[in-house]
């Protein structure tokens, strides 16, 4: 950690740099306080949300849509191998691959999409 302490041994922050290299640094939350905050957010456990995983998209007419058939190929707006957005009650939330998990289709998320809450 050379470059970042002062000559009083602390970071740019203040925290001593005895404390970061603890086993339970300042700050730091401990197996007590994250299991009370996990058992806090239980009553919100089986509150139901809508996820997405977007494949791509694609703009039709009416016209076009009545003509699909089984074995009809549709064109999105997506590449082949290119990210999938992962929405959870329509809001953007992750980016992802598509992965084969037995039988069924599964996604993976690659990037967590973190937005300013206004």
């Amino acid at each position: 950690m050379a470059g970042l302490e002062d000559e009083n041994g602390t970071t740019a922050q203040g925290v001593p740099l005895d404390d970061l290299q603890s086993d339970n640094p300042r700050g730091s939350v401990d197996d007590d306080q994250e299991q009370r905050s996990a058992h806090d957010l239980e009553p919100v456990f089986d509150v139901p949300v809508r996820v997405q995983a977007v494949l791509g998209r694609a703009n039709l007419e009416v016209s076009q849509l009545l003509k699909l058939a089984p074995g009809a190929v549709l064109e999105l707006d997506r590449k082949i191998g290119e990210a999938i957005d992962i929405y959870v009650n329509n809001r953007l939330v992750a980016r992802g691959e598509v992965v084969l998990v037995e039988d069924h289709l599964g996604v993976t998320m690659t990037e967590i999409i973190k937005t300013e809450r206004t």
